[in-house]
């Protein structure tokens, strides 16, 4: 079994774009509108990565704590700098095990996003 994607339903459909596409680096592979709102499908450039963002008038958005979503990456500290020049409050680098390096920071709704690089 495999796992296919995670669904956010966010606030503002068009800042939830901008993080996960610009940040992220993911790709828009199907969007469109549904229900009185709208629905994307990101994925990385292997696919092996979706993440689906969904904004309607009606329903809950994602407000809960105790969890993240992590990227891998190779290029950590570009990612840093980039979310640095966007204002997106990264935290600092942290380096706690020799095999891995990692940074967080809040999506446009408040879900927590580790970067993180692995040796």
């Amino acid at each position: 079994m495999k796992f296919h994607h995670i669904s956010l339903r966010v606030k503002n459909f068009e800042a939830s774009m901008r993080f996960y596409t610009e940040l992220a680096g993911l790709k828009v592979i199907k969007q469109f509108s549904a229900n009185g709102g709208n629905v994307a499908y990101l994925a990385d450039n292997e696919g092996d990565t979706e993440v689906e963002i969904i904004a309607m008038q009606e329903g809950q958005t994602f407000e809960g704590k105790g969890m993240f979503l992590c990227f891998a990456t190779d290029e950590l500290e570009t990612v840093h700098v980039k979310a640095v020049s966007l204002g997106m409050n990264p935290s600092d680098i942290r380096n706690p095990e020799p095999t891995a390096k990692y940074f967080y920071v809040y999506d446009p709704d408040g879900v927590s996003v580790q970067f993180r690089e692995y040796k």
